[in-house]
């Protein structure tokens, strides 16, 4: 018996000093994104995807790293703007393009699903209504962030943003409300659905729907950039 002690003794030593088990430090675990692409006459993806950092093939640009690293831009890898467009592209299966410039260590999209640029308008990007400084590739993205592909931004006079209650009573009217999500200013004018008024000059609308269901509405104006889909349930 004390002989079987005293060689234990080295074996618990061993386990009490020995180093813990690593950690994972891999940042790229993925996550959904909330993610719209507006194109030219509608939108083209609107919802969650699921993407993480990656490589991103293009017709135009061939196959590159995509993941935050790009250019020094973050330490280490993470879901991008560019790859949450490569993987909801290929989950809906709708096509895009871009030319891939080894200087910006990016990709410059132009085209997604039937709207390329043109000589006047290009494709822009925004994380939660304000454009991002750096490429798709070096803007890391979560789950928390709103990710906007644009058709023609730069021409856009605002971006709509349609706010209003998820439910609402057949017959009892209710308000919605567009205003600029890059500004914060209210949108007269604004469309939200066919046999509604436009809006007002405070950028809010009365409607009230004459039967239940799940009803998704869009505001949209003329050279503006349409906005989220509100989803109201009638009852």
């Amino acid at each position: 018996m004390v002989r079987l002690a005293i060689f234990a003794l080295p074996l618990l030593w061993l386990s009490a000093h020995a180093s813990p088990a690593p950690r994972s430090t891999d940042s790229n675990i993925g996550t959904f994104v909330p993610l719209r692409i507006e194109g030219k006459d509608g939108t083209i993806f609107e919802g969650p995807i699921f993407t993480r950092g990656h490589n991103v093939t293009t017709p135009s640009g061939g196959n590159h790293h995509c993941d935050g690293t790009n250019l020094g831009a973050h330490p280490t890898p993470g879901p991008t703007a560019t790859s949450a467009l490569a993987d909801a592209a290929k989950l809906k299966h709708f096509a895009f393009d871009g030319t891939f410039d080894p200087k910006f260590d990016d990709f410059f999209i132009t085209s997604i699903g039937n709207s390329p640029e043109t000589a006047t308008q290009f494709w822009g990007i925004l994380a939660d209504f304000v454009f991002t400084p750096v490429g798709g590739c070096e803007e890391q993205v979560s789950a928390k962030t709103h990710v906007l592909w644009a058709f023609d931004a730069f021409n856009a006079a605002a971006f709509l943003f349609l706010q209003g209650p998820e439910t609402a009573i057949q017959g009892v009217p209710i308000e919605l409300s567009v205003k600029d999500g890059l500004t914060g200013n209210a949108i007269s004018g604004a469309s939200v659905g066919e046999g509604f008024p436009p809006t007002g000059a405070n950028g809010v609308v009365t409607v009230t729907f004459g039967t239940p269901g799940l009803k998704s509405l869009k505001a949209e104006k003329e050279g503006t950039i349409r906005s989220n889909a509100l989803t109201i349930l009638v009852i």
